[in-house]
């Protein structure tokens, strides 16, 4: 972070600049980037950036991402989204009613909580926000009476902080994980919340926190003897090296970012499939995760020709992970046929991730920054990239 929260990116580009002798001209260069960028945000004519574009920066000035960013976050959630999840909000920050004239039973929390994960694994999100306030207060009833009860609670705010974060309101989110991350049943559960708190971390920028938080975790996860080890403790141990590799590899520390993902291979070489835990039932983990992950750190690094390379036999395979992961992947294959100049290719990928996750697509704002670029590029716009634009909410 930076000593001087006030000033933007541009304030500490042109000061690291400066102390490594560069003109405007050469950082623009080193970092593949136009001059007019760099003159830009130095300017202050623009006061924030990409993280893509960030990472150049760094690598550039030999520096790491998080040094440029100070505060840094996603674009804050929309006021449609934060108005549909009102009620959850104010679900999970006012006490239960004390006139509840049927008490909640636990088949009840369990049944409504699977109802809940099937809509959430079809991102079936505006259902999913009518379904959980009266969850959430079955829930927190259950919890003051028994242990199963206080078991189900940890699961149904598991469930809700990746809601929250998943449609950017990390604020709740966070407040949510952070209250509830200590009623974990034991440490698979914990990293189960663990894992969706770097992911917040993460889409905020935060990047050092997120490394923070994932370092710790795996270092205490990792399996005395990894053949003695069950699915369940080597997916947990896997996701927490995902979160290492991913954090390392935005920060520009590429050497970490590779040893993490190679451990997290090994993890999965020895499951052998995807796993889908007790502990955490919204994620899989296995081959397929940590291949879509691999492409996620090869589009960061800025290699399009690569991530389209690995993702031809993920392709011919069939979809054998989550849809929201999946869903994901098929934005880093976007991006890198934009890249390539790839443009036609690159909106069929968009309309097939628009067609299979409509309700997911438009907090992604990585998918805005994808059609910005191909919008930019284009003199007139075809019926179909006007429907793509006002899918991800691209400003007028």
């Amino acid at each position: 972070m930076s000593e001087h929260p006030e000033e933007h990116i541009g304030d500490r580009v042109r000061t690291v600049r400066k102390r490594r002798g560069l003109t405007q001209k050469e950082l623009a260069a080193a970092a593949g980037l136009s001059v007019s960028l760099v003159r830009k945000l130095e300017q202050g004519e623009l006061i924030d950036t990409r993280l893509e574009t960030v990472r150049r920066f760094a690598v550039a000035l030999r520096v790491s991402t998080s040094s440029l960013i100070s505060g840094r976050t996603e674009e804050a959630v929309d006021s449609p989204t934060f108005d549909r999840w009102a009620l959850v909000r104010k679900a999970l920050s006012s006490p239960p009613p004390d006139d509840i004239t049927e008490p909640p039973t636990a088949e009840g929390v369990r049944s409504a909580l699977q109802d809940a994960l099937r809509l959430r694994a079809q991102h079936r999100f505006v259902e999913i926000a009518d379904l959980l306030p009266p969850l959430l207060r079955d829930a927190e009833i259950l919890a003051s009476h028994t242990r199963e009860g206080r078991h189900l609670r940890f699961r149904v705010m598991l469930l809700t902080g990746w809601l929250l974060t998943q449609t950017r309101q990390f604020d709740a989110a966070e407040e949510l994980m952070s209250v509830h991350l200590q009623d974990a049943g034991d440490h698979i559960q914990g990293m189960a919340m663990v894992n969706t708190l770097c992911w917040l971390l993460l889409r905020q920028g935060r990047l050092g926190e997120a490394q923070e938080y994932a370092v710790r975790w795996a270092d205490d996860a990792e399996p005395a003897r990894l053949s003695r080890a069950t699915a369940d403790e080597l997916a947990a141990w896997g996701w927490m090296l995902l979160r290492v590799s991913n954090s390392s590899v935005r920060d520009a520390r590429d050497g970490a970012a590779a040893d993490a993902l190679r451990m997290a291979q090994a993890a999965a070489i020895l499951i052998g499939h995807e796993q889908q835990s007790g502990a955490d039932p919204i994620r899989t983990f296995g081959p397929t995760t940590v291949a879509l992950k691999e492409c996620e750190n090869a589009m960061i690094l800025d290699q399009p020709d690569r991530v389209l390379t690995l993702a031809k036999p993920l392709a011919a395979g069939g979809v054998r992970t989550t849809l929201a992961n999946w869903s994901r992947h098929r934005l880093d294959v976007a991006n890198a046929q934009v890249r390539l100049r790839r443009h036609a290719d690159a909106m069929t990928t968009l309309q097939r991730v628009r067609a299979e996750a409509p309700e997911w697509l438009p907090h992604q704002r990585y998918a805005r920054d994808i059609v910005g670029r191909l919008v930019e590029r284009r003199r007139t716009l075809t019926p179909e990239m006007r429907e793509l634009a006002d899918t991800v909410r691209l400003p007028l």
